[in-house]
């Protein structure tokens, strides 16, 4: 089952937005999630088809399983259903959206046992980054796909904090504190997945 496919029962009956609405400018994500936390399902159906690709996206890099990041993403706008009214618009809606996805894939992980190796607090490893993956947004699209094929093959602990530090942008302190590790194990599990996406890359070359 698609991403584009997924059917949620609690809202499944909303009708479509308007056409008053759409010939109108498109209403901001803050003002739908006041529409939606005030029991608008129009206005929630509205968000999830701007932001649910996006969310899919997500589960997918930081799972690296088509199964699980679709069910993930369901369970995201789930609890973004629940959750909405809590949304106070203090961050922008996409950042507190990406905050909660983050956190169901890492519950997910939690549920698992997926753990992450420990090492001291003051661990830290001299961090080398793999060549060409400094930005992977802005990477050739034919060695991003090899990049995002050897991220899928990295274990779980170190493709989640390889996916928030290098392809989201997190920083080490915040990475800790989503994961519920040190900083020492944040910055060694960075290194030893950029090692191993290396090992990865380099056997692909030489094919």
């Amino acid at each position: 089952m698609s991403a584009d496919a997924t059917t949620f029962p609690l809202w499944q009956s909303a009708g479509r937005v308007s056409n008053e609405t759409q010939t109108t400018a498109p209403a901001s994500d803050h003002a739908l999630a006041q529409l939606a936390a005030g029991g608008d399902k129009s206005a929630f159906e509205e968000l999830y088809e701007r932001h649910q690709r996006r969310v899919y996206s997500l589960c997918l890099r930081m799972t690296g399983n088509v199964a699980e990041a679709e069910d993930l993403a369901q369970e995201a706008f789930i609890q973004l259903y629940r959750k909405i009214g809590s949304f106070r618009g203090e961050s922008a809606f996409t950042t507190w959206l990406h905050r909660l996805t983050v956190n169901q894939v890492l519950m997910h992980f939690r549920k698992k046992g997926v753990r992450m190796e420990q090492t001291t607090d003051d661990g830290d490893v001299p961090v080398q980054v793999v060549k060409g993956t400094e930005n992977p947004n802005q990477m050739p699209v034919i060695d991003r796909i090899a990049l995002e094929r050897a991220i899928d093959k990295l274990p779980p602990g170190y493709r989640a904090v390889f996916v928030l530090h290098d392809v989201e942008g997190h920083e080490h302190e915040e990475i800790a504190r989503l994961l519920g590790c040190s900083v020492g194990t944040s910055k060694s599990q960075l290194h030893k997945a950029r090692m191993k996406l290396r090992t990865l890359l380099k056997r692909k070359r030489l094919r």
